[in-house]
């Protein structure tokens, strides 16, 4: 199943935001094939303020322990968080 993690950052978080970027990256990288796509939202002056990830787990518990891992998450980047069951239904790659 799929689980979109939808994340905001803190106000004025940017460079706790580029300063764990490697990692979170590094750690993204390493999730192999559960990673189904990532990239950061962003705000009306075109800087980062937050991410949609999503990854392929087995329950919501599984992906939830996906989103605690993230260095992002750790650093306490986010000021919110919300996982929710997603259906890829235009232009997977898989139905191809």
């Amino acid at each position: 199943m799929l689980f979109a993690i939808l994340c905001n950052d803190k106000p004025d978080h940017l460079q706790l935001r580029l300063d764990t970027r490697p990692a979170h990256l590094d750690y993204l990288k390493n999730l192999g094939e559960r990673l189904k796509f990532a990239g950061p939202f962003l705000g009306d002056d075109g800087k980062p303020n937050g991410s949609l990830v999503v990854v392929e787990a087995d329950h919501m518990d599984a992906a939830k322990a996906i989103a605690a891992k993230d260095p992002y998450a750790k650093a306490g980047l986010f000021a919110s968080v919300e996982i929710r069951p997603w259906n890829w239904a235009i232009n997977n790659p898989a139905n191809a």
